[in-house]
């Protein structure tokens, strides 16, 4: 539809996480900094956290897209609420580990000879815990107890913890001391700014073969920033919608009437949480 209206290569605002489109904001460089500093350490935890919608699962692609899978063997785990049981299984078999007819004590020995048999080999193993605020704080230290094994004065398990806001208020409770200070690094992922929100629309426009067409006013962006409090998703869903409106009235010029149109069409299909938009951004 407004791919081909416009000339573009590729849809520039779909909701679906493509490295293609990646922007590189301060907080983002900020987090994926520390998520290699703490590879480079190679031990404990790291912690990074973020509203939803603010990039996290990018960050998991992008950092997992630079490690080499001869010197690191990576097992990603979109966490539930799972029994301590059932996350060393599910931990074993994103591994590649068959846990199926095992009991806890059987899990527990085929994840430490695979991770030690790492070791040996020269190699290390990262667990990559997604949406880890929903995981039960006794099942994370089942995996805990595993960091702490060291094969010649090195772990033979390092852990990444992504989740949202609430997973800051987990790791300081008090029964969560022993992973806060395993902890080498965390950082909370922010929104983007008003004027990085600019950045970021020109950023995935020009991905997707953007020569001008259309044009996006500047009264546009303020609007966009009030629709989406920053949040990247949300920039996504607004500014996909703009450009299907800009297509249905055959129109290469976006404006900040368009913005109000697509703005009131998505509070009448309740996609928004936002009531009504600042007067002294309309025209």
């Amino acid at each position: 539809m407004y791919k081909e209206f416009y000339g573009l290569m590729d849809d520039p605002f779909q909701l679906n996480c493509d490295r293609r489109f990646c922007f590189i904001h301060p907080s983002y460089a900020k987090a994926k900094a520390y998520m290699q500093f703490a590879l480079h350490r190679a031990e404990g935890f790291i912690m990074i956290t973020g509203r939803p919608g603010t990039g996290k699962t990018m960050l998991i692609q992008d950092i997992t897209a630079t490690i080499n899978p001869a010197q690191i063997k990576v097992a990603h785990l979109v966490s539930v609420q799972l029994t301590p049981d059932d996350l060393l299984r599910m931990t074993a078999f994103a591994f590649g580990i068959d846990a199926h007819q095992s009991h806890k004590a059987g899990v527990l020995q085929r994840l430490f000879e695979f991770l030690l048999q790492h070791a040996q080999q020269g190699r290390r193993a990262l667990l990559i815990i997604d949406e880890a605020q929903d995981i039960i704080p006794s099942a994370l230290e089942e995996l805990r107890l595993l960091t702490n094994i060291q094969y010649e004065g090195h772990s033979i398990l390092q852990i990444f913890l992504i989740g949202q806001e609430t997973l800051r208020d987990i790791i300081r409770s008090a029964e969560m001391e022993q992973v806060h200070q395993r902890l080498v690094a965390a950082w909370h992922l922010q929104p983007l700014s008003r004027s990085e929100i600019i950045g970021y629309v020109r950023h995935r426009l020009e991905a997707a073969g953007w020569r001008g067409n259309p044009a996006f006013k500047s009264g546009i962006f303020p609007l966009i920033y009030q629709f989406s409090q920053g949040i990247p998703r949300r920039i996504n869903l607004i500014c996909s919608r703009l450009l299907l409106q800009g297509f249905i009235n055959e129109t290469y010029i976006l404006t900040a009437n368009d913005a109000a149109t697509v703005f009131a069409e998505l509070q009448q299909e309740e996609l928004t949480t936002i009531d009504q938009l600042n007067d002294e951004l309309l025209p």
